[in-house]
C-alpha cells in the first residue's frame, strides 16, 4: 500500500470507529485489524491514538465543511441561507450513520487538560461560527449586533445537534430552526 493510501486508510478507518464507538473505545489494534495494515505501518504515520484522532478531527471537519457550504449555495444569500444551516442538520440527523457531532463527542471522553485535541476542536468550532459570521454580513445590524447573532446562530445549531443525539428526534433541531426564524425577524 502507498504511503499517502496507507495513512488516508487509517484516518477513514478511525474516523469511522472513533464515531461509531467512541474514543477511547477503539483501541489501535482495532484501527489495525479494520483498516488491514500492519502495526509498523500505523506507527509509521502516527506516533499515538492521539496523532491519529487529530487526523480524525480535522478529516470530519473538512468534509462536513465541504458538504455544508455545497448545500448551502443551494439557498439565496440571507436569512434564507442562515435557515438552511437548521436543514443542513437535519438532513444531517436523517443520515444513516448519525450519531451527534465527533467533536463534542470527542471532546467528552478526554481529560480536561488534552490540549491539543482540545484545541483542534475549538478551531473547529471557530471555523463554524466564522461561517455563521460570512451568512449575517448582508443583515441591516451593526458589526458588534452581526458578531453577536452569529454567536446566538451558532449555539442554536450545537444546541439542535446535540440534543437531537441524545433524543434521538429530529425535534431539537426544527425548534432550534423556528427559533432561528424567530431571532431573523427582529
Amino acid at each position: 500500500m502507498k504511503h499517502g493510501v496507507a495513512r488516508q486508510t487509517i484516518i477513514e478507518t478511525a474516523s469511522r470507529l472513533f464515531y461509531t464507538h467512541g474514543y477511547n473505545l477503539t483501541g489501535i489494534n482495532q484501527i489495525i485489524e479494520e483498516a488491514g495494515i500492519a502495526k509498523a505501518t500505523l506507527y509509521s504515520h502516527f506516533r499515538s491514538k492521539e496523532e491519529i484522532c487529530l487526523a480524525y478531527l480535522e478529516y470530519k471537519d473538512a468534509a462536513f465543511f465541504e458538504q455544508l457550504r455545497t448545500f448551502l449555495k443551494a439557498y439565496p444569500q440571507g436569512k434564507a441561507r442562515i435557515i438552511g444551516l437548521f436543514d443542513f442538520l437535519s438532513r444531517f440527523y436523517e443520515g444513516n450513520d448519525f450519531n451527534g457531532c465527533w467533536c463534542l463527542n470527542t471532546v467528552s471522553e478526554i481529560p480536561k487538560d488534552n490540549t491539543s485535541i482540545r484545541e483542534v476542536i475549538k478551531e473547529g468550532k471557530k471555523v463554524l461560527i466564522n461561517l455563521i459570521e460570512d451568512l449575517v454580513v448582508d443583515l441591516p445590524h451593526t458589526d458588534i449586533e452581526k458578531k453577536e447573532l452569529a454567536k446566538q446562530i451558532y449555539l442554536l445549531y450545537e444546541s439542535g445537534l446535540s440534543e437531537s443525539h441524545l433524543h434521538q428526534k429530529v425535534w431539537p433541531i426544527a425548534t432550534a430552526r423556528a427559533i432561528c426564524e424567530q431571532l431573523l425577524l427582529l
